[in-house]
């Protein structure tokens, strides 16, 4: 029998049952998930570059019935160009520090957590915030994963789960303090992997899945250029603004 590590066409998978949409109301979404028992790095980069993305210890795609909303969006790090706003905030949080720190759990990361989901995600599927159901959302045993704390002073401001796959870097999840408004913290985050994964000569960051009727969503598609995975290929967007 052959190991189901050795080929992504060996890979099995399994649709899960509906439940309601987090980005459409009055719709129901259902994922297609990778059995995680077989589940690696390597067969982590594949399946990103088939639209597919990690919470905790899955990695999924949405699968609906007779709905195509959510798209996965990357963008190419030696293409992209950022924006007159991008560039303000990237320079407004100069005055932060980075701090890049393996997948450990700090009671100080889910404090923050607690009051980012709080403020923002009121009443959704992980409020309140509990540590076992931060912790089951934010790592996996199988997957390299990095906690990237930006501080102001000793101050922790935000936090970014990245993933880091064979050919980029994947944007997991970000929470910040929901007091900080101004600096645009989110688009920082998403600037600085951008620049991490220059860094690391990576070719991409994956931002997840970007539903153009979905407002909350619309930030994403503000990184230009960009691409979205369509049925079964990547296809460019224009660059405009």
């Amino acid at each position: 029998m052959s190991n189901p590590h050795d080929s992504l066409y060996e890979l099995r998978m399994f649709l899960t049952t509906d439940y309601p949409c987090s980005y459409l109301s009055q719709q129901t979404a259902r994922n297609l998930v990778a059995d995680p028992r077989a589940t690696d790095g390597r067969l982590y980069t594949q399946l990103a570059e088939l639209g597919f993305r990690r919470s905790g210890e899955h990695v999924y795609r949405p699968h609906c019935r007779g709905c195509t909303a959510c798209q996965s969006l990357r963008v190419p790090v030696d293409r992209f160009r950022p924006n007159r706003s991008q560039r303000r905030i990237w320079t407004r949080n100069q005055d932060l520090r980075t701090q890049t720190l393996d997948t450990t759990f700090k009671d100080e990361h889910f404090e923050l957590f607690a009051r980012y989901v709080q403020t923002r995600h009121a009443g959704g599927g992980m409020d309140p915030a509990t540590p076992e159901n931060y912790w089951s959302f934010i790592a996996s045993h199988w997957c390299p994963t990095q906690l990237c704390e930006f501080r102001l002073g000793d101050r922790l401001l935000m936090v970014a789960v990245v993933d880091r796959l064979e050919n980029g870097l994947s944007a997991v999840y970000t929470f910040f303090d929901p007091h900080q408004d101004n600096r645009g913290l989110g688009t920082f985050a998403i600037l600085w992997q951008i620049a991490e994964a220059q860094r690391l000569q990576l070719g991409w960051v994956y931002l997840g899945y970007w539903v153009a009727r979905c407002d909350k969503m619309a930030y994403k598609s503000r990184f230009k250029p960009h691409e979205i995975f369509v049925p079964e290929r990547w296809g460019w967007t224009e660059v405009d603004g």
